[in-house]
Order: structure tokens, then sequence, then C-alpha cells
């Protein structure tokens, strides 16, 4: 009979049974070598083996979807962690003479200091600066180092969409494959190894751009009072990755490159799936976490590394002695619940600890969405940051967007100023702010602030109201904002040609028509 505080034995030890003795556990590849990592329960796999595995699901993604040419440009946006260090690892491989199948197009490395966002000193950025130019000249591709404080100098046509190229198809393919070996063979025999390494070591030597010492200090202030502005982290997180964006596209176009590299994994895109549903992004996750980005036209942003979990990542990485380097991020040492991010992150990494497959699962997820924009949207304006398509709701319409378009639209009431026959002032000067106390109720009721706003999406839109001032975003934003709004305003009077926003004539009249380079020229601000 059972008694109380009876002892039934030793207690059910956690985890898997240790293998039977005479039985030891093998590579389910190859079944012969030893495993040394196992990725999965029941997947454990040699060193030779998980290297084979891990390089063909880099190929198999590239080779799926076919969008780089051989001889094209790609630029391989690298941070120095560790997705983005084995995504370079992979490309120098793949460009190895030791390379089965190796690849054909043109890398160049990027990147991105954005210390000074973090609240790091000139003297750190230097020590990680050294880091980071030994590392890249390792690698043997052509480099670039480019601060975050040059977003203050880029130019307002960053912002505008190129000209959309059409999506290459198998045909065209394997008609480029076609055209790049016959033109290796005319050329004559085709160069060794040895000589194809010295080639592309040579742009290296010349190092691109290599920063002589540190930005301007108005530039430094200007960024660190931006982010030092900004009330909360998941609105910072979000604007520097808006930020570094457009400078890693400004790059591409400024040295030729087509494609932009991103070392994006599974994990962390099933991370930034959730996080874009939370901010309000659900209508642009086929953009944002998809193998192809083409928002931008002539640049397009693959992501290779999206079948690779970060375990897997961390194990290869280690391995093989990838080299990565460490800096800290805006998030760093911030706890869980500080931004919307790092919420999402720790709610889906204990998730995955308890359950393997919610990463693949919330992935395979983001595979099934398909970029088809709204009607009227395809070829519409887009959004000031995000490059996005705008979705301008109706004012009947019932949701959250169209609720604030329509606030947005409404005009401000006459000012007493203005009754009484006085020059017109912004309604959030200091005198009219005080009558009529707009200030305190929104700081969105400013003309410069709602002509940023009016030009953003839903999410952008929930972002910059932790922006107590849009005055202090770089310059280039604010002078495409005006543009566009200049445009707006002679939309009325432009005649049928309703897509003046975009810069470009879009009703096929060509040089006759009212809203094209040659006639806006007389309106001053407007030419483009």
């Amino acid at each position: 009979m059972c008694q109380v505080g009876e002892d039934y034995g030793d207690p059910v030890p956690e985890g898997p049974p240790p293998p039977r003795p005479g039985r030891e556990l093998r590579c389910v590849k190859c079944k012969d070598g030893l495993p040394v990592v196992v990725i999965r329960a029941g997947d454990a796999f040699c060193r030779d083996c998980f290297r084979a595995f891990y390089v063909h699901k880099f190929r198999a993604v590239l080779g799926k979807n076919r969008l780089i040419f051989p001889g094209e440009k790609v630029l391989l946006a690298w941070s120095g962690g560790p997705s983005s260090s084995s995504m370079v690892w992979q490309v120098l491989e793949g460009l190895s003479r030791d390379s089965a199948k190796r690849l054909r197009f043109v890398p160049g490395v990027v990147y991105v200091d954005e210390g000074a966002a973090c609240g790091q000193s000139w003297e750190n950025r230097a020590k990680t600066l050294a880091e980071v130019k030994l590392i890249l000249r390792s690698f043997g591709f052509p480099w670039h180092i480019v601060a975050l404080e040059e977003v203050f100098t880029l130019p307002p046509s960053v912002l505008r969409c190129s000209a959309q190229e059409p999506v290459g198809t198998e045909g065209t393919y394997k008609v480029a494959v076609d055209s790049f070996l016959q033109q290796q063979h005319t050329v004559g025999s085709s160069p060794s190894p040895t000589q194809q390494e010295e080639q592309l070591s040579q742009p290296c030597t010349q190092d691109p751009q290599d920063p002589a010492g540190p930005p301007p200090a108005a530039h430094i202030e200007a960024l660190s009072r931006l982010f030092d502005s900004v009330k909360t982290l998941t609105a910072k997180e979000e604007l520097l990755q808006t930020l570094r964006g457009h400078l890693l596209l400004h790059v591409a176009r400024t040295h030729g490159y087509s494609k932009v590299m991103t070392g994006d994994s599974c994990t962390r895109l099933a991370i930034k799936l959730m996080t874009s549903l939370a901010l309000g992004r659900g209508a642009f996750l086929a953009w944002d976490t998809g193998f192809s980005d083409e928002r931008h036209g002539d640049v397009v942003v693959v992501r290779p590394m999206r079948e690779h979990t970060l375990k897997e990542v961390a194990f290869y990485n280690r391995l093989f002695a990838v080299p990565s380097i460490f800096t800290p991020a805006i998030d760093t040492k911030a706890p869980e619940k500080a931004s919307i991010h790092r919420l999402m992150e720790g709610f889906l990494l204990r998730l995955q600890a308890q359950f393997p497959s919610t990463v693949s699962t919330v992935y395979r997820t983001s595979e099934k969405l398909v970029k088809a924009p709204r009607d009227g949207c395809a070829a519409g304006p887009r959004c000031l940051l995000c490059m996005c398509s705008l979705d301008v709701d109706t004012a009947d319409s019932a949701t959250a967007f169209g609720a604030q378009t329509q606030d947005f639209s409404q005009t401000q009431p006459p000012t007493p100023l203005a009754e009484a026959g006085a020059a017109p002032m912004p309604c959030c000067s200091a005198e009219v702010g005080r009558a009529q106390k707009c200030c305190q109720s929104t700081l969105l009721c400013r003309r410069e602030d709602s002509q940023v706003i009016e030009q953003l999406c839903y999410g952008c839109r929930v972002n910059m109201k932790d922006v107590p001032s849009l005055d202090s975003l770089p310059p280039y934003i604010l002078a495409e904002a005006q543009f566009r709004s200049q445009r707006y305003e002679l939309a009325p009077m432009l005649g049928e040609c309703r897509w003046v926003l975009l810069g470009v004539c879009m009703c096929r009249a060509g040089s006759q028509c009212v809203a094209s380079p040659q006639a806006l020229a007389g309106y001053p601000g407007v030419s483009g």
C-alpha cells in the first residue's frame, strides 16, 4: 500500500536517454563519422557533413531564386555579427579555387559605423574600426566603411524610387549564364584561379572608402541629439534601421551595385515578422521578410541566410573559425521589456527552447506571403521613410490609417491673428501656440511636421509619434517632404496627371504632359 513520503527510486533524468553500450551515436548523413553538432533532436552531424549541409543551404537559396546574374556587382552588408560574417565567409569560399560550383558575381563589402547612435566615444569607435579594417582586408574584397553621420549629407534623391526593372525569369537567367561563359571563351582561355584571386585582391589595396578621421562634430552632435530626443527604444531601433537602409542604398547606387546582401537569419526574420505585426507593418511583411526586396527599383535587397537558424550559424562560426567582431548595439544590456523588438525576441526564443519548431513555423508562414499591393497603389506614392507603397485610404475608411489620414487632411481653424488681417503664422509659433494651446494637445500641428507625417505609412506614423520634433531629422528627409508637398499642391492645376509625387509622368503624355520636368521647370522649388 502506498504511503506518504515513500521513496520510489531516483528521479527521472531530463533530456534524451544516453546511448546504449556498444551502439555509439553516428552522423545521420554519412552513418560513419562521430557527430560534433546536434542541430535538432536526432539530427547529429559530423564536421564534414555539417559543413556540406550548411553550404548547400546557402547555395540552394541563391540557385532557387536566380536573382543574381553572372558578373553582377553585389554589395555585402557586413555588421561584424555572426550571421553577416558567416554570409561573407560563404561568398569567400564560393569564389575560391576549391569550390565545386563557383559563384560568378563580383562582391564588395560595406560596414556602417553606428557608434554615435549608441553613445560611444570616438576613441572607442576608432579602436573598433581598427579591428574592422583588419578583418575587411583579410576578406580580399573591395570594402567601404561609412559612418552613420553621413546621412546628414545624403541627397533627397535617395528617397525616390528609380525605374523598375523587369524581374528576371528562368529563361533570361540561362541566357545571361550562357552569354557570360561565351564571353569568357571569346577572350581566350578562362583565367586561372590564381589570376582571379590577384584581380580580386587589387581593389582591396586601394581602400575605396577609408575614413581618415572622425566625422564632422556638427554631424555627430546632430545625430546624438536626434536619438536622444526619441522617447522609446522601439522608435530608436526603427529609426536606426531606416537610416541604415538609406545609407546602404546610397552606397550601392554610388558604386554601381545592383544587389545588396544582408545577413538576416531564419531566427532573426521570424522575430522581425512578429515585431512588424505589432508595429502595424503587416501590409509590408512580404518585403520586410522575403528573400528579395524590390521596393527601391534599381537596387534589390536579398537575404541568402534566411534558411539558417542562429544555432546553426553559431556552430558553423565556432567550428570553422569565421572571423567576427562584437560591437555594442543600441539595445545592448537593455531589459527584455524595454522595446517591442526585445519583447518579441525573448518570447520567441523561450518558445523555441520548449518547442523546437516555433521559429521554423513562423518562418514558413512568412514564405507564404505574396507581394500583392492593393489596387491603385502599385505605382502610387511611397512612404517617405520605409519607401513602401503608401496605402492612402479614403476619408470614410474604417481603418486606423484612414482615421489618421482624415485627421491630417483637415485644415486648421483660422487664428485670431488671421481674422484680424495679420500675416499668417505657423500654428505652433510662440504667440499663436499659447493662444490656441495647440502644442499642448499634439505635436503634429506644425506645418513642417505635417508635411512629413502625411507622407508616411501607418507603421512609420506610429513610430514618429515618439519623436517630439521632426526638425531634427536629416535634411534630405525634410527636403524631400517639402518637395513632395509642393507637388501635391500643384496637382489640381496639372490636369489629368496625378503622379507628380513620383517625379515622373505616368500618363504617357511624355514631354507634352504638364507634369513633365520641362513644364515644372517654371515653378520655383518644384523642378526636380
